[in-house]
Formats: C-alpha cells, structure tokens, sequence
C-alpha cells in the first residue's frame, strides 16, 4: 500500500502537507517474529503497515493475550508510549516478513507544531484509532465470541488464512475449541 493512500485515507490533506510527511518517512523491513515494540520500553515511533501482518499481545501469567491485528494499511504504535512518553505495555510482533513506512516521533512532532494541517492530520489518526479502541472494549464487554468472530471475518477476511487459529481465539478470548465449534456453526 503506496503511503500517500494511507496518509490521505485517514484525512486528506494538502499536497505540500503530504510533501512534508513523504520527507520525513522511511521505508524499513523486519522478518516475522520480530518484536516491533516491546512491553515495558519507551518507542516513540510511528508505524503503517506496507506489507505484512502484526500482533499486539501481553504476558498474563503463562499465555499471550492478543488483542489486536494490523494489516496492510493500517497504524501501529505504542499510544502510551507515543503519546505520553512512557513505558509500554504491550508487545508486538509480526507475523509475516513485513515492511513498514516508520515515522520518527520527534520528526512527526515537529511537523504537528509548523503545519496546522499535519497537526489537524495526527489528530484525526488519534481520534480513528480511539473510536477502534471503543469499538474493540464494548464488542469484548456486550458481544458474544460468535459475534465477535464473525464482526472480525467481515472487517478482515484474510485474517484466517494469515494467522493462526490460536492467536484468533487469544484476540476473541476463548479456547481454540471453542473458536472450532463457532467455525462449524457458521
């Protein structure tokens, strides 16, 4: 996915603005597995997906609990880390050999303070990735796993044949068993 797709996607901007974006963004690549950000560290870092498939998972005494996936197109962060400047808490990990646009976060700042559009840009990023965030707490708290399930296979499709089933039934918060009983009902 071309950057200037994402960056547009989520808010159109001037093409100076985009310019400015284009400037400051690096094209890197990471093999799967690798741990893009790490619990209980500081990256200031902002990611978009070119290529790949990530995981974001913490530690809860002997398993991983996912609670989101990223692909092509999409943002990845640490929004505690980002935002505030502190120490993560969460891991992720890719899951594919996978490329990135990488946005340094003193860079990216420094655009938000000269170009009230850019600024107005980072904001509107924010605020769709908040509304996910609610989405994502209140489907846990009032849908069931077989809603859930199914909200996921409609908004992303291809997760099933990208990612294990273990990982899925980590992020829908059941058992693969019972991940395997909804998939036969449906």
């Amino acid at each position: 996915m071309l950057l200037n797709d994402i960056i547009n996607r989520i808010h159109p901007i001037p093409g100076p603005a985009v310019e400015k974006l284009l400037d400051i963004a690096e094209v890197v690549s990471f093999p799967k597995y690798h741990l893009l950000f790490r619990a209980d560290k500081i990256d200031h870092n902002l990611y978009f997906i070119k290529k790949g498939i990530v995981r974001a998972f913490t530690e809860k005494e002997d398993t991983s609990i996912t609670f989101f996936f990223g692909m092509e197109g999409d943002p990845v962060l640490s929004m505690k880390s980002y935002v505030s400047r502190e120490k993560s808490y969460e891991d992720i990990e890719l899951l594919e050999d996978s490329e990135f646009y990488q946005f340094d976060g003193a860079a990216l700042e420094a655009l938000y303070n000269q170009d009230l559009y850019i600024a107005n840009w980072g904001r509107k990023l924010a605020e769709i990735e908040l509304a996910k965030t609610e989405e994502r707490l209140i489907a846990r708290q009032f849908r069931t796993a077989a809603e859930r399930y199914s909200d996921l296979m409609q908004d992303m499709p291809e997760l099933l044949r990208r990612v294990s089933l273990g990982h899925i039934a980590s992020y829908l918060g059941i058992t693969q068993v019972s991940l395997s009983r909804i998939r036969t009902k449906q």
